[in-house]
């Protein structure tokens, strides 16, 4: 019975030494590009073919992923001027807003402002490239409330010595936003970064109003077809979030628009994988943390010369034409709305917490 256990003992030891051998065969066949790409992290990967932007108010995830650009909206500025280390930009603001004077109104107003530039000068400092500060989703309608808050929030960063250059204002890709954001860029030559965008009449409007750069909403897009049909799952490639903004990238690409495409708004990393070699791709720590630690291979599956062989025929879009198709999308129409509404219940929970703040400065506590 032991001589039976001591030939088992050899025969696996046989085995095991024969894989070892035809692994490292197979290893030294692999091509030294194939062996470097395994060794490199999915995220590294990533940033060769694609602009990686950190969707965050987040600073030390920032410095942790090293973007080369950041993006910020009311939700993420909300939670993080929720968090301890942060207090000090919201004191900040309080009492520039204080200082400033006006009515209660006003005062809120003017330290959401300072605030918001707060978190953008505080990112500036760790990526190399530009910040997005997002313009109040309650102006989406008025395209004239729009252009003044832009306006003065580029002020408050020409102020603390960034230029515009650094900066893009985010505007809702309504109508009225896109004009306004036409209207900056052409006459202001502020850069605009257009949010909220889940039709392609959006992305055509904005392509023909010349603006710097658009987020299309890849996961808020998935969510309403889970929502909204029998289907719970979807493979990156028929991911309807992903296939919509592969459609925008490629219609600016044939067509030579100058804007640029930055997916936004995404659920998984296997979404963010299937579009490799957009322009930019904004994306969460989470995620970014994910593909920091994922060694799979990543291929560009967006680039020019694709694009330029697709199958798109250009249109153009006046107001009357932008409103008919996009109220045709109805997964748009009820996105976009849900957006604002969000993006303002947050706002709102931003500024009551500032009003108490005010006060209880103000009373001395």
């Amino acid at each position: 019975m032991a001589e039976k256990q001591h030939i088992l003992s050899v025969s696996a030891i046989e085995v095991s030494d024969e894989m070892v051998s035809a692994d490292k065969n197979k290893k030294n066949n692999e091509s030294p590009d194939k062996r470097r790409k395994m060794s490199e992290s999915a995220l590294s990967q990533l940033k060769k073919h694609t602009v990686v932007v950190a969707d965050t108010g987040d600073f030390n995830a920032i410095e942790e992923y090293k973007p080369q650009d950041a993006t910020t909206n009311p939700s993420l500025i909300l939670a993080a001027a929720k968090m301890p280390a942060y207090q000090h930009l919201l004191d900040q603001a309080i009492k520039y807003g204080i200082a400033n004077g006006g009515t209660e109104e006003e005062q809120v107003a003017n330290t959401m402002d300072k605030l918001f530039v707060s978190f953008g000068l505080e990112i500036l400092k760790k990526v190399p490239g530009r910040v997005s500060t997002e313009v109040d989703a309650r102006l989406s309608f008025d395209k004239d409330e729009m252009l003044a808050k832009a306006l003065k929030l580029i002020g408050l960063y020409k102020e603390a010595g960034i230029n515009k250059e650094r900066v893009l204002i985010k505007l809702s890709s309504t109508w009225e936003g896109i004009q306004a954001g036409k209207e900056l860029e052409e006459k202001h030559g502020v850069h605009c970064n257009m949010t909220l965008l889940f039709s392609f009449a959006q992305a055509v409007a904005c392509a023909e109003a010349n603006v710097t750069l658009i987020s299309p909403f890849v996961g808020r897009i998935l969510d309403w077809y889970k929502e909204n049909t029998g289907r719970k799952s979807y493979e990156p490639h028929e991911d309807p979030g992903v296939l919509s903004v592969t459609k925008i990238y490629n219609y600016y690409k044939k067509f030579g628009y100058s804007t640029v495409v930055m997916g936004a708004s995404f659920r998984n990393t296997g979404q963010v994988k299937a579009l490799a070699g957009c322009d930019l791709l904004t994306i969460s720590p989470g995620l970014l943390g994910e593909l920091s630690q994922d060694h799979s291979t990543i291929e560009e599956m967006l680039n020019v010369e694709k694009a330029k062989g697709c199958d798109l025929e250009k249109v153009h879009l006046d107001e009357k034409a932008f409103r008919w198709e996009h109220n045709e999308d109805r997964m748009a129409v009820e996105k976009l709305s849900d957006g604002i509404r969000k993006f303002a219940a947050d706002a709102i929970k931003l500024e009551t917490m500032i009003k108490e703040k005010i006060l209880s400065v103000k009373n001395g506590q």
